[in-house]
């Protein structure tokens, strides 16, 4: 099983900045791709950035030039440098990963969520 543990959320002032991270542990051969989600009040989870192993990114465009996704394989942890945030980005931020066991099975793992609140 893995464990995915999220941190650095809080409250910060629009324009300001905030850097998540998100560490998995637990039994397993290796972890692939990460990624992080958010939801924001009364919405549905939404994707954020996702990155590969080999450091293959992808961004909501909502996100693009403002967020900066980035791993550490050996930590096996993910980050998410967010910069000039806005009011619109304050969700529940969730950090996801795809793993695969020492048997090869794939599966995938969400995080417990930090919350992110940007005031005006």
């Amino acid at each position: 099983q893995v464990q995915l543990v999220e941190s650095g959320g809080g409250l910060v002032q629009a324009g300001g900045s905030l850097r998540l991270s998100c560490a998995a542990s637990g039994r397993f051969f290796r972890i692939n791709s990460m990624g992080w989600y958010r939801q924001p009040p009364g919405k549905q989870r939404e994707l954020v950035a996702t990155i590969t192993r080999d450091g293959d990114t992808n961004y909501a465009d909502s996100v693009k030039g403002r967020f900066t996704i980035s791993r550490d394989n050996a930590k096996n942890t993910v980050y998410l440098q967010m910069n000039s945030l806005k009011p619109g980005d304050t969700a529940v931020y969730f950090c996801n990963a795809d793993w695969m066991s020492v048997l090869g099975i794939t599966r995938d793992v969400w995080g417990q969520g930090t919350l992110v609140t940007v005031s005006s």
